[in-house]
């Protein structure tokens, strides 16, 4: 036992050794690797907020159904109940014409003066209705059409479309740059340790001659990969951490977002899942990036 905790204590040890034994080198791959997840976490928490937005406007979006100015209340009320039994409809809530005033006078502001002689009875009745998808909303609108006594619908079906669409090209973008910044951060890990390799050859053909394993001898190169791997992680988790709450702040500040009654997502809410990922990230490359840049003077 006290063998194989002094093996695992001397290939960690090595890898740390090597990773202060070559600071250039160590440096060049810190500084590539924080960029390319730097770039990444740009993206991944762009996309995270993006899907935020999405799922704010599915749980508020809805659209308006206005009914024929003439319509009894108990054609009104019939109404109301078709819409709530068709599939797809979450919520209605009724509009009756001082509602419909009231919210005119809201959107005239100061010049509210003059709707009132119109008065309530010049506005009809309506149903703001809301979905438990945005994807059946052409559907259970066309079918809120059929209904007698309504008369037309207002929706902002292209705001929420558009969302939609922005949410899906984020992840697909996010996704192809998530594999070309694995491929680049590989390739750079495997080019700087093999840099280290090649100095240390003749140390690792001795080590071979008499009798290392191939094991024995790539561990250490693996863990000087994982750890450049995971010092790349938590530099790029501050810079990117420290950054995002700097522009969230001035964007809330702004008044921008509560204008349009949208909000960010906190650095803190997205954490824990950027630390996952990173690390994953980090020492998944570093290892497998020592891996490649062995098989040339290992027998794989």
């Amino acid at each position: 036992m006290i063998v194989k905790y002094n093996i695992f204590g001397y290939l960690i040890g090595e890898g740390f050794s090597n990773v202060f034994k070559n600071k250039k080198s160590t440096c060049a791959s810190l500084m590539i690797m924080c960029a390319t997840m730097i770039i990444f976490g740009i993206f991944l928490i762009l996309g995270e907020n993006i899907n935020h937005f999405v799922e704010q406007v599915k749980s508020e979006q809805g659209f308006q159904v206005f009914l024929e100015k003439d319509a009894t209340d108990e054609e009104v009320q019939k109404v109301g109940e078709k819409i709530r039994a068709i599939d797809g409809v979450s919520t209605i809530e009724f509009k009756d014409k001082t509602d419909a005033l009231n919210t005119m006078k809201e959107k005239f502001g100061d010049k509210s003066s003059l709707i009132e002689p119109y008065g309530a009875d010049y506005f009809p009745t309506s149903y703001i209705v809301t979905l438990t998808d945005l994807n059946l909303s052409k559907d259970v609108q066309n079918k809120i059409l059929q209904i007698e006594n309504v008369n037309e619908i207002t929706s902002s079906d292209k705001t929420v479309s558009t969302l939609l669409n922005l949410a899906k090209g984020i992840k697909i973008v996010t996704g192809v740059i998530l594999v070309l910044l694995i491929v680049i951060s590989i390739f750079i890990i495997a080019n700087t340790i093999k840099l280290t390799v090649h100095a240390r050859r003749k140390e690792i053909s001795i080590m071979k001659y008499v009798g290392a394993t191939n094991n024995f001898i790539r561990w250490p190169f693996i863990v000087e990969g994982m750890i450049i791997g995971i010092l790349a992680s938590i530099i790029s988790i501050i810079i990117v951490g420290g950054a995002y709450s700097v522009l969230a702040e001035q964007a809330v500040n702004a008044g921008f977002l509560k204008t349009i009654n949208i909000s960010l997502v906190g650095f803190k809410d997205m954490i824990s899942s950027i630390i996952v990922v990173y690390m994953l990230l980090g020492i998944g490359i570093g290892a497998l990036g020592s891996v490649i840049s062995m098989r040339k003077y290992l027998k794989v």
